[in-house]
């Protein structure tokens, strides 16, 4: 199965210089536990970093700093790791293996931004899969009777 047929393609974002209590707010409004910050004009949405609720509770909560006054872009990792939709769940799993993440936004060819992947979804996906492969061997058996029943 690619990526985009397994994201979520209703994405929470915001600006690079939008505050960490934006950014947090966003989190609790939506229910969700990063936004994505992009740039770009007319409607292309290109990320450019993700700002996770750990990135806030570790990086400035835990220290003592406001919320207030930091702006995402402060907060945020320098690259970020994209997956293009077209790409098989495999290639995102190893992606979020080889740079220890969670979280992959999903981008078209140009780069703009169309999804979010997380590891949560791969392992919803790979499970099902395996659901659907333990039932074959009791579906071979009743495909065997009914041939040879005849």
């Amino acid at each position: 199965m690619n990526v985009g047929e397994l994201c979520t393609r209703d994405v929470v974002v915001c600006a690079r210089d939008d505050t960490v209590l934006e950014a947090a707010r966003l989190m609790r409004q939506h229910h969700v536990g990063c936004v994505v910050v992009v740039e770009g004009e007319a409607g292309r949405r290109v990320p450019v970093g993700i700002v996770t609720d750990r990135d806030i509770v570790v990086g400035l909560v835990s220290r003592g700093l406001d919320v207030g006054t930091w702006a995402v872009g402060d907060v945020m990792g320098a690259n970020v790791v994209t997956v293009q939709q077209t790409a098989s769940d495999t290639d995102a799993i190893a992606l979020l293996r080889v740079h220890g993440l969670r979280r992959l936004p999903v981008v078209d060819q140009a780069g703009v931004l169309v999804g979010i992947i997380t590891a949560d979804d791969c392992i919803e996906s790979l499970a099902e899969s395996l659901t659907f492969l333990a039932r074959v061997s009791g579906l071979e058996r009743r495909v065997e009777e009914q041939i040879r029943s005849t």
